[in-house]
Parts: C-alpha cells; sequence; structure tokens
C-alpha cells in the first residue's frame, strides 16, 4: 500500500522523539504491530489516537496538523 503524508509524517515524528515502534506502542498502550500499520498507511488514527501519539512524542497537535499542512 502506498505510504500517505500523514502515514511518513506519522513515522517521522516517532523518529525525531528516538523512539522505536515498539518504545511509541509502549507509550501509548498499543502493539508494535498497530505502530507499523499507521506508519504504513494500512490504518488511520481517529483524532483521540493522533493526539495520544502527539503527547507521546511531545509535540501538540497543533504543531502535528502545521507539520502536516507545510509536508
Amino acid at each position: 500500500m502506498k505510504k500517505t503524508r500523514l502515514a511518513t509524517l506519522l513515522r517521522q515524528i516517532r523518529l525525531d522523539a528516538n523512539l522505536t515502534q515498539s518504545q511509541l506502542a509502549e507509550k501509548i498502550g498499543q502493539t508494535q504491530s498497530y505502530v507499523s500499520k499507521y506508519e504504513n498507511g494500512e490504518q488511520r488514527l481517529d483524532l483521540i489516537e493522533l493526539e495520544v501519539v502527539c503527547e507521546a512524542v511531545g509535540i501538540s497537535l497543533p504543531n502535528f496538523v502545521e507539520r502536516y499542512l507545510e509536508s
């Protein structure tokens, strides 16, 4: 499946936070395969899930949206 801009940005913010998929998964109470699926565009996050991911990597949701719009 083709990666979307959103999936690419999700991966980038995780890498910027120096987290592995497993580490992020632990922080958000999910599995590594869950993180992998949304980073590969196979699964989409709802707004609440996206906010949890942003908190886990240390950025605000508005900042995430700004970065998305700039990409």
